[in-house]
């Protein structure tokens, strides 16, 4: 399920690992140390909580006797259940903070036992959570203050349920995570390629009510594309899309489904695209002088009707950071692979014009696998970038140093090309200055594209500071409400990829036509008339 790994081993509780796969206090320590060094600032460690330290509200719903075997109330569950995955929520987590958990988590393990916790919660007119993998970081599956709250977790129901190996397709249960997923699929052959950041803890579900990105740099770079039908239960009844290649009859039922975000229903199963595992590969990073002259030579070649699965470029301080470059040059990843054509002259073409653009990369250093099974992008800066992005997975990084005062966080848009160079100046100018201001030393603030279009890119910026003991939350506030600011003003979308949650509701509100809004009330009022689910999340019924 969900929350524990194939032995039993929990989730955590603060950090984006399993319980055993935590920091001791000396490796926090020493991460400390290297922080200090870093931030030019004295970082000292909080001690780990014990959960039986915290107190959580006392449930107000009884568990009917006949849900006993899928509803829980215990404290670890609740605890667990209470937020996403954001440095808050986090914060929030290791201090012990738990001022709103659901009354009751229900984790069913079939479409049956489903169908009757959602009929008992809308009977009781209780609020529902959806939850799959609890991976948001938008506060999107944050309990909400309400009378009465249920999180429904859809981590018991994660099977490949079928294949049609004839349309390249397969049914597979929503609340299936990224590595089960792929262990179903790879013994037949094939793979869904969907590899968002948080793979590990992420769902099919969650990939799809939040319109996840994922592996692919150029064309396939959202769940949107793999998707071919959605089965979703909304307190009204099923919702269920025919399964097709594709169609033009009126507004697509799946595409009202795709980044719902829990509003609608409770997506329990799909139709997706695979495809047959990749043999042929090729890849190669590409040095520039600077982030200008990189970003143009991503334009030329997506622009070129090249559609590589990586072109990802890394600005120098990102560049130096993340792949163990002298921090001045900017780094663009190059990568081709395919089941079925060799990729050598695809790259040849792609690393012309890379060079053509100004960019530097030694004939050695472009690696061709023709299908023999010659590692590609696994050495050099490509290999030292492409375990610290992985390394996520494994704990580094991402929540380890909660409790150590640090506060870092991202936040990713996407914006067409004529707008990108001033753009990246506005933002860069505003979020750079309130970093001064709230934390009082130089910024620490990089970028990254992680997706590309013909007609623009989606930057992901990261910042991070050395925060005041509990005042980490408002402090990450203050640098949160200038970025979202400078994103509209400059004319980007909020979100790319994180999805709408309740974090960036305010920003979304302003990004919308009203009149869109309307149209979404009236769809959720024809299948979720009371506003149970998800509350706060994309509207207010």
């Amino acid at each position: 399920m969900g929350t524990t790994d194939a032995h039993g081993d929990r989730r955590s509780l603060w950090a984006w690992c399993l319980e055993s796969e935590e920091p001791t206090d000396a490796e926090r320590a020493a991460l400390a140390r290297r922080l200090s060094e870093q931030a030019g600032a004295p970082i000292v460690p909080v001690p780990i909580p014990d959960l039986a330290d915290a107190i959580l509200r006392r449930p107000r719903i009884t568990v009917p006797r006949a849900m006993a075997d899928w509803c829980s109330t215990e404290t670890w569950t609740r605890a667990f259940h209470t937020y996403g995955s954001h440095v808050t929520d986090r914060t929030r987590a290791f201090h012990l903070d738990f001022e709103t958990p659901p009354d009751v988590v229900a984790e069913p393990r079939n479409e049956q036992e489903l169908a009757s916790t959602l009929d008992w919660c809308v009977d009781r007119g209780y609020v529902v959570v959806p939850f799959g993998g609890g991976s948001s970081v938008v506060w999107g599956v944050n309990t909400p203050e309400a009378d009465a709250v249920v999180t429904i977790a859809t981590g018991a129901m994660d099977r490949v349920l079928e294949v049609d190996e004839r349309s390249l397709a397969a049914r597979i249960q929503a609340g299936v995570l990224g590595p089960r997923l792929e262990d179903q699929l790879r013994p037949l052959g094939y793979t869904l390629r969907h590899f968002p950041q948080s793979f590990r803890f992420s769902s099919l579900g969650g990939w799809i009510a939040t319109r996840a990105g994922g592996h692919y740099a150029t064309q396939r770079t959202h769940i949107d594309d793999f998707v071919e039908s959605v089965r979703m239960l909304t307190p009204r009844g099923w919702w269920e899309s025919r399964r097709l290649p594709g169609s033009g009859a009126g507004p697509s039922p799946d595409r009202i489904v795709l980044g719902s975000e829990g509003t609608l229903g409770i997506i329990t199963e799909a139709w997706m695209r695979i495809q047959r595992r990749p043999r042929f590969r090729a890849s190669a990073g590409v040095a520039y002088p600077g982030w200008p002259e990189g970003a143009e030579a991503v334009r030329r070649i997506v622009q070129s009707g090249l559609t590589p699965a990586n072109l990802r470029l890394l600005d120098p301080s990102e560049a130096g950071r993340a792949a163990g470059m002298d921090g001045v040059q900017a780094l663009l990843m190059l990568g081709f692979e395919s089941a079925e054509v060799p990729q050598g002259d695809w790259m040849a073409q792609a690393v012309a014009i890379a060079r053509e653009a100004g960019g530097r990369v030694d004939d050695a250093d472009v690696l061709v696998d023709d299908g023999s099974g010659r590692p590609t992008g696994r050495g050099g800066a490509l290999g030292a970038w492409r375990e610290s992005f992985i390394g996520v997975g494994s704990g580094v990084g991402t929540g380890v140093e909660t409790g150590l005062g640090m506060v870092a966080d991202t936040f990713e848009s996407a914006v067409t090309w004529d707008r990108w160079p001033d753009f990246d100046a506005l933002v860069r100018e505003r979020v750079e200055e309130a970093l001064r201001q709230v934390f009082g030393h130089d910024p620490l603030l990089s970028c990254r594209f992680t997706h590309v279009y013909p007609d623009g890119p989606a930057p992901y910026y990261t910042w991070a500071g050395v925060g005041r003991p509990g005042s980490e939350r408002t402090m990450w506030a203050e640098v949160k409400a200038v970025a979202a600011d400078a994103v509209l003003e400059a004319g980007g979308t909020i979100t790319h990829h994180h999805a709408v949650g309740r974090m960036h509701r305010p920003a979304y509100d302003r990004q919308r036509p009203d009149l869109f809004a309307d149209v979404l009330r009236a769809g959720k009022a024809a299948v979720d008339p009371a506003g149970l689910l998800n509350p706060g999340v994309l509207i207010d019924p």
